[in-house]
């Protein structure tokens, strides 16, 4: 026996249901609620709110999923929304990592002080040699590209190889000549020798550009921002039910969504669904069923999984760092953070956390490895690459991410955009967000996505599909920000 949960007001406006409360999701309930246009109800299947953008308690202190930060290239009217919310807890902070590079260590982002007393000489010459002969003899795409040709053109041999290639490797789990070349577009900010010279200029006193070298950072962890979302967006009327699980989705007038929910079947009814689900899982959700053309398609689309190590360390602070980046092919991590030092906490005074970040396979043999013999995992990496761990380790706890990062292999964009054709022709539904949209973007692209979303929907409740496809247009030319 199944019971609904009801959903029109008296109000003659449409009802938008929206899967998942990450920030997209979050982030159109909140603007949906505030403009009035509809009525929202946010659907996640977890306990609480972020998705992996979320945070966690451990041993008094708040923890995300990973390395994350609010960069400073978000759009004006998405900081001046956060800093509403957030208030005095928005903090503004210095970037202050560092980078691995031939078993020295360089600042991140790159210093010219920094890079003039502590470059490898061997690495300084490979890249002033690339320079010089990109000046001789400029060079042009040739042919069939992909991440590794394009990156070697435009960045030279030494950097490709000491850098991008043991890192692709290592995060999306094949070569890289095997990437789509669109990885290397969209995830790589500093593209050419030319972008990472201003880079680095743009961090001299005197040149410094708004931003440069900073980030801003929730004084409570990165998930406060999802939290302060979902609070605006309650407190403005609209609904977030968690531990609720999407069954089927049947398409009509109205779409009727059923869901499993404290153990019970129970149908939500919504004129439109904004999927920022997974499309692949989306295609698998719906009825009448997606055609099997779609659904082999989806095949095609694969997520890189990811391990995160949390080691509770015996000591106030690890280092003054707050990421460590390893892109060694000897070290198994890509990265290490210290939550800590993310938000200048001291408190507890007497402990630490070091979050370190393993890229996997769904059932490989990291993933099915014990916390135990993964943290022993984490601390050969840190005593491989020069940061062993004196302190006693009180407690290792580990999260696995499924669905980290999107794999754009060679090819990957015939098989999407068969499954973006397909969704963009299902009535009322929509698809965006990281997940949704296969995309490997930043926070803050996310939530420029569920802004254009609201924007698109019209005070009479008619979706502007025209619209819609501008903004995807701007959508492709998003560029991930470490």
């Amino acid at each position: 026996m199944s019971s609904k949960i009801h959903s029109q007001s008296n109000i003659a406006k449409p009802r938008v249901a929206i899967l998942g409360a990450g920030p997209a999701g979050l982030g159109a309930a909140w603007k949906l609620a505030r403009s009035g246009k509809a009525d929202a109800v946010v659907i996640e299947q977890r306990g609480d709110v972020g998705g992996n953008s979320g945070s966690f308690e451990l041993d008094g202190m708040s923890l995300d999923y990973g390395s994350h930060r609010l960069h400073p290239s978000c759009h004006p009217e998405i900081l001046a929304d956060l800093r509403d919310l957030l208030g005095d807890d928005l903090l503004d902070r210095p970037r202050h990592g560092r980078i691995r590079l031939r078993g020295h260590w360089i600042h991140f982002p790159l210093k010219p002080v920094d890079l003039a007393l502590r470059l490898p000489k061997s690495f300084a010459v490979g890249v002033a040699t690339d320079s010089i002969r990109k000046l001789i003899a400029s060079s042009s795409a040739n042919g069939h590209e992909s991440f590794a040709s394009v990156l070697e053109r435009n960045l030279g041999s030494t950097i490709y190889r000491d850098f991008y290639h043991p890192y692709a490797k290592k995060i999306w789990g094949v070569e890289a000549d095997q990437l789509s070349a669109i990885q290397a577009y969209r995830r790589v900010s500093a593209g050419s020798l030319l972008k990472m010279a201003k880079k680095v200029l743009a961090l001299v006193p005197g040149l410094k550009a708004p931003g440069a070298g900073r980030f801003f950072y929730p004084r409570k962890g990165f998930g406060q921002i999802s939290q302060a979302l979902a609070r605006a967006a309650h407190d403005e009327g609209a609904q977030i039910l968690h531990h609720t699980s999407v069954r089927k989705i049947h398409l009509g007038s109205p779409h009727r969504i059923e869901v499993e929910r404290d153990g019970s079947a129970q149908s939500i009814e919504a004129e439109y669904v904004w999927s920022t689900i997974p499309i692949t899982t989306l295609a698998r959700l719906v009825n009448p069923p997606a055609p099997a053309e779609i659904l082999e398609a989806g095949n095609g689309i694969q997520y890189r999984a990811m391990i995160l190590i949390y080691l509770v360390i015996a000591q106030p602070q690890f280092t003054e760092f707050d990421a460590h980046y390893f892109p060694d092919a000897d070290v198994a991590l890509t990265r290490i953070s210290e939550p800590k030092n993310y938000s200048a906490r001291t408190e507890p005074q007497d402990r630490t956390v070091l979050c370190c970040e393993l890229p996997c396979d769904v059932d490989d043999e990291h993933w099915r490895q014990s916390d135990e013999e993964l943290g022993q995992l984490a601390r050969q990496a840190l005593e491989r690459s020069g940061l062993p761990i004196q302190a006693h380790i009180l407690q290792v706890v580990t999260k696995r991410l499924s669905h980290a990062y999107p794999i754009y292999h060679q090819g990957y964009e015939t098989h999407f955009n068969r499954l973006d054709e397909w969704a963009a022709k299902l009535d009322r539904v929509l698809t965006f967000g990281r997940q949704g949209l296969f995309a490997h973007d930043n926070t803050h692209h996310a939530l420029a996505m569920a802004y254009a979303a609201v924007d698109c929907l019209n005070d009479s409740g008619r979706f502007d599909s025209a619209r819609w496809s501008d903004y995807r247009a701007e959508f492709a030319t998003h560029t991930v920000e470490d």
